[in-house]
């Protein structure tokens, strides 16, 4: 196991690892623990008590945070017609179809998020071997195959993020900077979590919710006591 920097020691030694921190506690400890000379992410973490090899205990989706995440996101729309002159309203970064597939082949990938239109789908399906394994592949469950492409990217702009229950049944997301102010972060791990616990699927048995946690990209995890959400 490799050993851990100087930095990240001195900043463990401030949490207590046998401890769940309410979500204010959490959050100041997570900000006090950032030690790294960039504007690090802040990610929760949430360990689910769902088997994901099960179909109907699958878990993934996607919401706006209330103060977004604080990352610009490049947005690539697959569209044509009057969904071109849409996505161009809303803020997409990139436009088109063809042209835009045959640069990805050829290893273009300067974007963050792709939103297509169903009527595009049946090319840029081609691209799932290409874009499956980045996360990238539009879904109609997250909101990005759609034909209301202004909302879409709209939403994205404004921090919309992602969830997916991963194999070990963890959920990972971004919920915004270290120089947020604590209230937005509270705010946005609050948003995030409500919207876990309504996305409980009805076979899951037994605690649902596990553990919480958070921590900035180079910081330790601190455990968030969320027992409070569950009802």
């Amino acid at each position: 196991m490799a050993k851990k920097g100087k930095k990240y020691q001195e900043a463990a030694k401030l949490v207590d690892r046998t401890k769940a921190y309410d979500v204010a506690e959490a959050i100041t400890l997570v900000k006090e623990t950032a030690k790294a000379n960039f504007d690090e992410t802040v990610e929760a973490a949430f360990r689910l008590g769902v088997d994901p090899k099960k179909a109907d205990q699958q878990i993934r989706g996607a919401m706006v945070l209330p103060h977004g995440t604080g990352k610009t996101q490049r947005v690539l729309v697959f569209a044509k017609g009057e969904k071109t002159k849409e996505a161009e309203a809303a803020g997409a970064d990139y436009i088109g179809d063809a042209d835009y597939i045959n640069k990805i082949n050829q290893g273009w990938f300067d974007f963050d998020v792709v939103v297509a239109t169903p009527d595009m789908m049946a090319e840029v399906g081609k691209l799932g071997r290409v874009l499956g394994p980045k996360g990238l592949m539009p879904n109609p469950k997250t909101g990005t195959v759609t034909f209301e492409v202004e909302k879409a990217v709209q939403d994205i702009k404004a921090g919309k993020v992602e969830y997916r229950v991963d194999k070990s049944s963890n959920v990972h997301v971004p919920i915004g900077k270290v120089s947020f102010d604590e209230q937005k972060l509270i705010e946005n791990f609050v948003a995030i979590t409500e919207t876990l616990i309504k996305a409980k699927p009805q076979a899951a048995k037994g605690k649902y919710m596990k553990n919480a946690s958070v921590s900035s990209t180079m910081g330790p995890g601190i455990r968030v006591d969320v027992s409070g959400f569950v009802r």
